[in-house]
């Protein structure tokens, strides 16, 4: 007899569970690999509603995929912590995850034990790391400024904006120096503080950098004052409007009068609250509800502006940079209604302006952070939002580069110098573990492979002359000549190879380190598995047989 509640279990052989994890994540991988690079191809996402998404960003892709198997999950899950983390090289830490795995079920296959296959990647990732770290970075310093302009076209290049990387990459880089702040351990550049705002039309070289903040609304009438210096702001998330009687509540009245005196009660609630919160020296005064009509001329009298219906996302974006307390009371402890005047935000001017067709608010010289916008143009709302999602990345990029201090070569020269030399460091290897080594080694080379296929190129024959002139690098004894040979990389438009450090192809070291680790760490968490376990529901025909029996 069962007892009602009880589940089924069902165990898996481990290979076939292994089998199926490795297909699930190399499925995952197969579905974004055709998107890596600067001729790599864009996805077109429909969902459930009909919602469009054209995008070639892995982490995008990922995002809006309805991933079921659970090794599957690891992989996309993966790639939003690269994207959180770095900003960039989504696709490519899916990619190494995958060949990862595909290459140690191989080695399952010829009786290595999982363990030894882990142990080895390890080792592996601990040694490219170390090396990564001690022989090949390049300090930003010793490039100049136009390192950080290579690092933001080198990101854009593979975007739907990429021809006019140029462009955007000058805007991305001056955004982000106009953000610095000075934290414990040297300037900070949090790219929460550049907002980035969407105007449909005309071309995308008619997008500018604004120096504040700015965002899409405009003053509640036009009595108001266009600009405003020495801006106190109160941040409400209530309405200004005519204070009415709840719906459950009765009043009864023996003279017409008496009503009439109701009513403007009504009116001068509110009233006091505006003179109130215009009385702690606010001149700003923004709200996410509604403000009545009748209550502007208040605003307009005292020369404040006031500004209505603002979105809780955009209202927190003005919290922070002007160090404003958002308030959804006037009510105190004592259950009267006060406004503390340290609630305010500060910020040195508002203004709206006209930019591209539309009149924005811009709040300049903000008190808690620097603020930069950029405002995207281009021909429709598929453009602009692949559009903002290539400056993200960018900016991530750009932030990381100005924090670490320390960029790499692209195109593959990195991961081809790590296989180059981890197959060396195998050999000194005299364990087991030499095999997985070898392993990844091989896996890394996914990066130029993929990198060449979705060129049309020749990625045998690429791969081949990347792999001898970095094989070079190793044997070669004069330091300079090494140093210049490890910049090998792919050149995808003359399909050949060339010092990518010379033709400005740069990555932020922190982009390579983290592809690395998580690739690794993903990899060995799916590895480790060996066994799966369903848990069935009791059928309803098996419960009503055992309800019977009892």
């Amino acid at each position: 007899m069962f007892i009602p509640g009880t589940v089924a279990l069902q165990g898996e052989s481990t290979k076939n569970v292994r089998i199926q994890n490795v297909n699930a994540t190399i499925a995952v991988a197969n579905i974004v690999r055709s998107s890596l690079g600067p001729q790599g191809l864009d996805k077109l996402l429909v969902d459930e509603i009909g919602e469009v998404t054209i995008t070639n960003d892995g982490a995008t892709i990922l995002g809006n995929l309805d991933v079921e198997h659970p090794a599957a999950k690891v992989l996309v899950q993966l790639a939003g912590l690269q994207d959180q983390e770095v900003g960039d090289g989504t696709t490519s830490v899916v990619l190494v995850a995958a060949e990862l795995l595909r290459l140690a079920n191989d080695l399952v296959k010829d009786s290595i034990h999982p363990t030894t296959i882990i142990n080895g990647y390890r080792i592996a990732m601990k040694t490219a790391v170390e090396y990564l770290k001690t022989q090949l970075l390049i300090p930003t310093k010793s490039l100049g400024p136009e390192s950080f302009i290579n690092a933001a076209k080198t990101s854009l290049s593979s975007k739907i904006i990429g021809l006019e990387s140029d462009f955007f990459a000058k805007i991305v880089v001056d955004a982000i120096k106009g953000v610095a702040i000075m934290g414990k351990r040297g300037p900070k550049y949090p790219v929460t503080s550049v907002t980035v705002l969407k105007s449909p039309g005309k071309s995308t070289r008619e997008s500018v950098l604004v120096d504040g903040f700015a965002f899409n609304y405009t003053r509640a009438s036009q009595a108001m004052p266009r600009f405003i210096k020495k801006v106190k702001v109160a941040a409400l998330d209530m309405p200004l409007t005519k204070e009415k009687l709840g719906l459950t509540v009765h009043v009864r009245v023996d003279n017409v009068k008496n009503l009439e005196e109701i009513r403007k009660r009504e009116a001068e609630i509110t009233k006091e609250r505006i003179d109130m919160i215009l009385k702690a020296g606010a001149n700003v005064v923004l709200t996410t509800k509604s403000i009545d009509d009748y209550n502007l001329k208040y605003f307009s009298d005292a020369g404040a502006i006031a500004i209505r219906h603002i979105d809780h996302n955009d209202m927190r974006k003005v919290c922070k940079a002007t160090g404003a307390k958002l308030l959804i009371s006037f009510a105190d402890l004592n259950g009267e209604e006060t406004f503390d005047p340290s609630s305010l935000g500060e910020a040195e001017e508002i203004s709206q302006e006209f930019i591209s067709d539309n009149e924005l608010i811009v709040f300049k010289g903000c008190k808690t952070t620097n603020s930069q916008s950029i405002i995207l143009r281009g021909p429709n709302t598929f453009m602009l939002d692949e559009a903002e999602r290539s400056i993200h990345d960018a900016l991530c990029i750009v932030s990381q580069a100005f924090e670490s201090r320390y960029v790499v070569p692209g195109g593959g020269a990195i991961e081809t110098e790590l296989s180059v030399y981890l197959e060396k460091f195998a050999k000194t290897l005299a364990t087991k573990e030499q095999l997985a080594v070898m392993q990844f080694a091989e896996a890394l080379l996914v990066i130029p492979k993929t990198l060449a296929v979705n060129a049309a190129c020749d990625a045998i024959d690429l791969v081949a002359k990347l792999r001898a002139k970095h094989h070079e690098a190793q044997t070669c004894e004069d330091e300079e000549t090494r140093k210049k040979l490890r910049n090998f990389g792919l050149d995808l438009f003359e399909q050949n190879i060339r010092d990518n450090l010379h033709a400005g192809i740069l990555e932020p070291l922190i982009s390579k380190l983290k592809m690395i680790k998580f690739a690794t760490e993903a990899a060995i968490t799916i590895l480790r598995i060996d066994d799966l376990i369903k848990i069935y529901p009791e059928a309803d025909d098996q419960k009503e047989e055992d309800m019977e029996a009892m």
